[in-house]
């Protein structure tokens, strides 16, 4: 914010210095005028006129006596022009003094906000250097394992996210204007339902081509924090039911709307604790929104992982089929402190809590959580590796029911990891950051448009 007023209050600092420089050559202009008058000619003075109309500043004398003389001009009324101009010189230094005040007013107000911004750029400058070095070990190991892009992709296509995130915010909201405002004619209600709905179809399109594409890699996601990362382990069978954008109750009378997936809604939550990575699917052609991926070699990715666990703050595993996953289960409970696993268990469990209850010294009791749900249950455990079951809601008598189902599962991982005393506040609430970002982005472009127009100024002097 700072940084926004300091340019915008710079920029109009220029636009005054530009329009000072630039009715510098007023004495020559008025002498030019002058020998215009004398050869008797109107064209001349005419020239001279169209010079003070584009230079001088607003409520300028100059410019006013130099149109009224060059109009006397060409109705060859010679005599009358010099007249006209006889207080010219006296008014041209009156309108440059007025000029140098403006710019020294506005540079005055500019300077102090430039200075502030310039110590927190410093600021910022060393900060990202700490954080950077923070996670630099994990930003090696990943890094090997991050396949290379083109570096002009992610940048075009953000642009072509945004020009979604913008089309989609206006269509919803003139649907949803359309739908609310009563006093509306029928007329200007069909054309703004259509466009909107027009809107909402080609930003649907744009989004789902450019989400993918435009999303960061793991190492420049891990460069953004200085915490430690979170890992996120599952079976990639699972990567589809991840992906699906739950209905958000309640969203769309309140005028919201969300287009993020059970994952990304997931990994929002857990950015309350640091940055959250997992291990990509071998050969998919694009990664799954959510967790920043990164590709382990199938030959050895044991190894990456083990390493991970050991860097990682928190391993959040959501157990599955698979023999690959349930090493990870394994190498989590013999190489990890108790404190940091935490399970998410999947409504439809066959079979999965006898082999889990067979690696515990005491059992889960997961039975009885068996709700077709996503994820029906969080399992942290004490240090002595006994599990704490925590059910996923929404339960009877819960207050909120409200909140798509990943908010659910996000308190049952508040409510877990506060037993262990580890505690995170609204992390329910952090599941629809991404939404909220989304009219943030749009909301953005406010003053990215007004900081357009003043550079616009600044180099055409309009």
């Amino acid at each position: 914010m700072v940084g926004y007023v300091a340019l915008i209050l710079a920029i109009a600092a220029g636009i005054d210095l530009r329009e000072r420089n630039a009715f510098h050559d007023a004495p020559a202009q008025h002498a030019a005028f002058l020998t215009a008058v004398e050869q008797g000619s109107a064209e001349g003075a005419r020239a001279v006129s169209a010079w003070f109309s584009e230079h001088a500043p607003d409520r300028s004398a100059a410019r006013t006596s130099i149109s009224l003389a060059a109009s006397a001009a060409e109705h060859d009324d010679f005599d009358f022009a010099r007249r006209y101009v006889g207080d010219v010189p006296e008014e041209i230094e009156q309108d440059q003094a007025t000029l140098d005040e403006d710019f020294e007013r506005a540079w005055g107000r500019a300077v102090p906000w430039l200075v502030i911004g310039a110590v927190l750029v410093a600021g910022a400058l060393v900060l990202r250097h700490r954080r950077r070095a923070a996670n630099a070990d994990v930003v090696e190991l990943v890094n090997r394992f991050v396949p290379p892009r083109p570096r002009w992709r992610r940048p075009i296509f953000m642009v072509v996210n945004g020009v979604g995130y913008v089309l989609m915010v206006a269509g919803f909201l003139g649907v949803v204007a359309v739908t609310r405002a009563q006093e509306i004619p029928w007329g200007v209600r069909g054309i703004m339902l259509v466009g909107g709905l027009i809107s909402l179809v080609i930003a649907y399109y744009l989004l789902r081509y450019s989400r993918p594409r435009s999303t960061p890699s793991a190492a420049a996601v891990l460069q953004s924090d200085w915490r430690r990362p979170v890992l996120y382990l599952r079976g990639f069978d699972d990567d589809p039911h991840a992906a699906v954008v739950d209905d958000l109750p309640g969203a769309l009378p309140q005028g919201l709307l969300s287009i993020h997936s059970r994952e990304e809604q997931l990994v929002g939550a857990l950015g309350a604790f640091g940055p959250v990575v997992a291990v990509g699917r071998p050969g998919e052609p694009l990664p799954h929104l959510g967790a920043a991926r990164f590709y382990l070699p199938g030959d050895d990715w044991q190894t990456g992982v083990r390493t991970l666990m050991d860097m990682s703050q928190l391993i959040v595993l959501r157990l599955g089929e698979g023999e690959g996953l349930w090493w990870e289960v394994e190498q989590a409970r013999t190489t990890q402190p108790p404190s940091k696993l935490v399970l998410l268990v999947p409504g439809e469990h066959n079979g999965l809590v006898e082999r889990l209850d067979a690696q515990l010294p005491s059992p889960t009791g997961l039975e009885q959580f068996r709700t077709g749900q996503w994820t029906s249950a969080v399992v942290v455990f004490d240090q002595d590796w006994n599990p704490r079951v925590h059910g996923v809601g929404p339960f009877p008598g819960d207050k909120n029911k409200y909140g798509a189902p990943v908010f659910y599962v996000a308190r049952a991982i508040q409510a877990a990891l506060q037993s262990l005393g580890t505690r995170r506040r609204a992390l329910g609430i952090r599941t629809n950051r991404g939404m909220l970002a989304v009219f943030g982005k749009a909301l953005l472009l406010v003053p990215v448009f007004v900081l357009v127009v003043y550079f616009l100024r600044l180099i055409f002097l309009w």
